[in-house]
């Protein structure tokens, strides 16, 4: 979620054998494809406009950026799962693809799906000569961190605060859209092991995130800006200096390695 913050959201495990069977990932390129994955997306985020114009999508395939979507064949009957777009950019002067939405609906969760989309993402970059794929995430989502940081072996690269400005949508409303750059270098072992924080250093420090800050923004929005503020002291001017996020624990910390 992109950037607005799905991004494989909730979808922690490694995909069960078989699990993804009648799954098919590809690009979409027709004005129908778009009018479906606009729906899909509003699904996803809860919301009752589009976050994203049938203009803008046709737009960014039509000039060689990246649309695409999960479908499930069943019964003779095909079906939109998650979609995700991705706009053609530079990072480090060199070819990259900022990746700003990516989402699933509620039931393609916890399948390996949200996984097996990036690695779609990926492949499609490699072929495009592109060297980098980035996108945000905001910082307190504990289930994005470790899916963008431990599963997928994406670098952090930046610290934005209020990065969106006001978001109304269900999911963010209410709260400061601070986010954190990723760049997943084209380059990257999809078969290394999480980066959990395992192999940490004594020297690195731990900043904790809350269990679930979608609903704490539910509950007590107080408390949500208590841990947004607490958590842009505690990255931001690190990252700022030099230091780097080297992993993600299980128990929802970040590791980052002060600046040497």
């Amino acid at each position: 979620m992109s950037n607005i913050d799905a991004n494989g959201a909730d979808d922690l495990v490694p995909t069960a054998p078989g699990s993804l069977d009648g799954i098919e990932i590809r690009t979409l390129h027709t004005a129908d494809e778009m009018v479906a994955l606009s729906d899909v997306f509003r699904q996803v985020w809860g919301s009752v406009t589009q976050l994203v114009s049938i203009e803008i999508l046709m737009a960014i395939t039509h000039s060689g950026g990246y649309v695409s979507a999960a479908f499930e064949r069943r019964d003779g009957e095909e079906r939109m799962l998650g979609a995700s777009l991705a706009i053609l950019a530079r990072h480090q002067d060199r070819p990259a693809l900022h990746s700003h939405i990516t989402g699933l609906l509620p039931g393609a969760r916890r399948s390996g799906l949200g996984r097996a989309m990036k690695l779609h993402q990926l492949k499609w970059a490699a072929r495009h000569d592109i060297d980098w794929i980035m996108w945000t995430f905001d910082p307190l989502v504990r289930r994005n961190a470790w899916f963008n940081i431990a599963v997928l072996g994406a670098e952090v690269h930046g610290y934005l605060p209020a990065f969106y400005g006001t978001m109304t949508d269900a999911i963010n409303a209410g709260d400061e859209s601070d986010r954190l750059l990723v760049a997943w270098p084209v380059s990257v072992d999809v078969d290394a092991p999480p980066r959990d924080g395992s192999t940490a250093g004594d020297g690195c420090v731990l900043i904790p995130t809350p269990d679930d800050v979608v609903a704490l923004r539910r509950t007590d929005p107080a408390a949500v800006g208590r841990w947004r503020l607490e958590t842009r002291e505690a990255l931001q001017g690190p990252l700022d200096l030099g230091a780097k996020i080297i992993g993600f624990t299980p128990d929802g910390e970040y590791v980052v390695e002060p600046a040497s």
